[in-house]
Order: structure tokens, then sequence, then C-alpha cells
């Protein structure tokens, strides 16, 4: 399992901003201290204008250098533009190392759905896979398909991916929920898997399950995961009902897709991201999982 990460992306942060640093610092101490997973450290490489542009504006990049808050959840910090440019470029490498026949994992900050072609908004400041999915595309990937499951509907991945040949989006999350968004599939290649917040867990099982099934369909040679573990149950700002063993099966599923495939870390800010996103890897990486006693 290759893991590209940075752990100057720990450099910003916000008086208690959910999106913190100890969401990666605190994993990447997990998965070092670990014996199970074999994990090769990678840190991320550069990213070129003209790839962010396939996803993003002019103005949007200009903006991230203007030093005014986004949105009340989306604060301005110093160099926030080298930081969410660290964060797409780790994406980058990811997709490069999927396309090797490696597993690949994206563990950096800011996280990327939310932002849409014109605006950073939740947490995010460029679109992390969705940048990543269109440098597939550009350089030769038939078919792609993302598969997002954060708890919170990534609009940004599906206003960047919306009526693109050559892609397909499906997102399972709470609906209603931030960003409001999601209700229903849009256009011929956008589909959502709204789940009642506080559903029962086997219903935000069975929601995770049905996209997988049609993700099939679509006969992807490539796929891009937005991994967000903010329905865990005991997530702060979510109101999912998922376990750490859900995200093992995730794992074992989209594993089981037999198609190359690289993930992007998105939400989760519960205590316990470090043990979901290493039961996620395991399940990738085809192991057993058990939740140590006291974890």
């Amino acid at each position: 399992m290759k893991i590209i990460t940075d752990e100057r992306c720990a450099g910003y942060a916000c008086y208690d901003h959910p999106e913190n640093p100890r969401r990666v610092t605190t994993t990447i101490a997990r998965l070092k201290q670990q014996r199970e997973l074999l994990v090769v450290w990678a840190a991320p490489g550069k990213v070129s204008d003209e790839q962010i542009l396939r996803a993003h504006s002019p103005e949007l990049l200009a903006r991230l250098k203007i030093p005014e808050d986004f949105d009340g959840d989306t604060p301005f910090y110093e160099n926030i533009a080298d930081y969410a440019r660290a964060s797409v470029a780790a994406a980058l490498d990811a997709l490069k190392a999927a396309r090797n026949g490696e597993s690949a994992f994206s563990l950096m900050r800011p996280p990327g759905h939310h932002a849409t072609p014109n605006q950073a908004m939740g947490f995010c400041y460029l679109d992390n896979i969705a940048i990543a999915v269109l440098e597939a595309v550009a350089t030769g990937v038939k078919r792609v398909a993302v598969y997002d499951f954060d708890v919170h509907h990534g609009n940004g991945t599906e206003a960047v991916l919306l009526g693109r040949p050559s892609v397909a989006f499906f997102s399972v999350h709470l609906y209603p929920f931030y960003p409001g968004t999601g209700g229903a599939n849009a256009g011929k290649n956008c589909f959502n898997y709204p789940v009642t917040p506080s559903a029962p867990r086997e219903a935000y099982r069975a929601a995770l399950a049905r996209a997988l099934d049609d993700l099939k369909k679509f006969r992807p040679e490539l796929v891009a995961v937005s991994a967000g573990f903010d329905a865990y149950v005991r997530d702060p700002i979510g109101s999912g009902t998922l376990e750490v063993e859900d995200f093992y099966w995730l794992g074992q599923s989209l594993r089981a897709l037999g198609v190359p495939m690289f993930s992007v870390l998105e939400g989760g800010y519960s205590r316990d991201l470090p043990e979901l996103i290493f039961a996620y890897l395991k399940g990738v990486e085809g192991l057993p999982y058990q939740r140590e006693v006291g974890r």
C-alpha cells in the first residue's frame, strides 16, 4: 500500500475547527506503529496550473491568494494555495500509482470534494479527486468512476464532472444535510444515493452496496474513491450510523471490483479516524481485520 503524505500539511489550523492537523498526524502515527499492513511512504510531487484549470476557473486560483475567508466553514490560511496544491499533487500521485498496479491512498489535507469550479467551500479549496480524474481522462483512460462515501454530498466533484464523457460519479451521503445538494441524480453521469440522517446502519450499508452495484455496470477501467470517514456513528459533525467494520467492508468491496483504484482522504473528524482508515486500507489490501481491544 502506497501512502502519499507530507507532515507539512499539518502546518495550518484554526482554533476549534474540526478539519485540523491531528486528522493526518495521528493517522500517520497509527500506520507507522502497526506491523500488519506493508506501507510504502511517498511525498507528493507537483501539480501544474494546466492540470488544475481542467476543473477550476483562473478566478478561483487567484482567489486562493486573497486573505479573506471563503465562508464560515472555510477560513483563509496563510499559504493555503500551496497547501491545496500539495493535496492535489498527492491525488495525482495516487492516480499514477494505481495506473502502475499499486494500491494507493492520499493522506493529505485539505480535502477537496466540495470545491466547485469557481468556489472554495466546506473545508475544501481545490477538488483533488476531480482534478485527478480529469488528468486520467486526458492521458488515455477511457472510463473512470468516482465512488464518494463521505457523509456529505460531493457537490464540487459533481459540478466539475457533470456531463463529462468517459466519467461517472456515484455518491452515497446523507440528505437533507450539508451542503443541501444530492437529493436526486444529475444529468446522465452523476448518480446520488441519499440516506436519511440517522437512518439505521443496515439502510446505510444497503445504499453503499447499491451504488457499488451500479458502478460495476458502468464497467470502469479505473476507480477513484473520495474516502470520507464522517459517516461513522461517533463522528462529531455527521449523523451517520456506520461502524469501523463497515469501512473495512467498503475496502473489501472496492478491492473485489478487480479494477485499478486509488483513494483520497475527504472528511472524518472523530478521534477514531486513524482506526477507520486502517480498517479501510486493510480491506483494500485483502487482509483480515479485527479491532484491537481499547481502540
